[in-house]
């Protein structure tokens, strides 16, 4: 069997670290489409407007293969594709800085702060990880080999080049970076540790938080108390997996919800104005692995600190 044909290289550059987004126009047996504007009002409108396709069409929006602009009036062609830019709802700036701990010609090591999503979904597009990388060391191809929580800060894996990527990602599927996070949570001195917690997590799609069910575990988390203060501690946690939200479900699980959590113990209402004084007390702190391209060995640790444990 024959691969399918890899899509022509975008004519249009990326806007802020985005890339344009590529339509290809679908098989049209019963001839519902006569020309390219009646598609893309059929495919657009319900989410954007008749009104707003009409206008991106008369702007020149819509970018053809060759880079030419695609016409209302256009006779349809199936298969054909096109490109053009979102426009980008207004976003509030994530008032952190991302740092770079590392770079060569394969990698960048990131430091992402609280409060910034990895990739662009959803509401977060040009705040994010990505966009910003991508928009700021004029590295078009970057993308990130694994992701870590918008509200979680450090160290995150990016590729410079697109096609380094699967090399990058095995080793995260095969289990061969260590990871190790810091955290501050309530201290329980009735609470043995070191231990270990394994548990089944399940996440479903469109519920915002996780939960353990009965079954075979799918999740493993090495907890270590590194040091106390009254009522709260300092946590070594090491994920051996990467379940959805696993550190804060085993550590709330645990009677430890992590400071500032708004989604464990209790789900919090999603507030007007993100609250950048309470961060997610939750830190990507070391990255260790072999680099699959160059057999180097590495190790990185993050410059950022938990702020509430200053000093730590």
């Amino acid at each position: 069997m024959r691969g399918r044909a890899k899509p022509p290289r975008a004519p249009l550059p990326q806007r802020a670290g985005v890339d344009p987004v590529r339509v290809r126009l679908p098989a049209d047996p019963a001839g519902v489409w006569a020309t390219v504007g009646d598609h893309l009002l059929d495919r657009f409108a319900g989410a954007i407007g008749a009104g707003r396709v009409d206008a991106m069409l008369a702007e020149g929006r819509f970018v053809g293969a060759d880079g030419g602009t695609a016409r209302a009036d256009e006779p349809y062609t199936a298969g054909r594709h096109l490109w053009f830019h979102r426009d980008f709802a207004p976003e509030e700036t994530v008032p952190f800085p991302v740092g770079v701990v590392y770079r060569d010609e394969h990698l960048v090591i990131a430091d992402k702060p609280h409060f910034l999503a990895t990739t662009p979904r959803g509401r977060h597009i040009t705040q994010t990880l990505v966009a910003r990388l991508r928009d700021g060391l004029d590295l078009p191809e970057l993308q990130p080999a694994h992701r870590l929580d918008r509200m979680t800060a450090g160290l995150v894996l990016c590729v410079v080049r697109a096609g380094d990527r699967g090399a990058y990602q095995t080793l995260f599927r095969d289990r061969l970076v260590r990871k190790e996070y810091e955290a501050v949570a309530p201290y329980d001195p009735g609470l043995t540790l070191p231990r270990t917690v394994r548990s089944r997590i399940v996440k479903e799609r469109g519920v915002i938080a996780a939960r353990e069910e009965p079954g075979d575990a799918n999740s493993e988390s090495r907890i270590e108390l590194l040091e106390h203060r009254g009522g709260a501690g300092r946590y070594r946690l090491l994920p051996a997996t990467g379940r959805t939200h696993q550190l804060r479900v085993h550590m709330n699980a645990l009677g430890l919800p992590l400071v500032n959590d708004p989604v464990y113990p209790v789900v919090e209402p999603e507030p007007e104005r993100e609250d950048y004084g309470r961060p997610l007390q939750l830190l990507a702190k070391v990255l260790e692995f072999t680099d699959p391209v160059t057999g180097e060995p590495h190790r990185f640790e993050s410059g950022l600190r938990l702020s509430a444990w200053p000093g730590g």
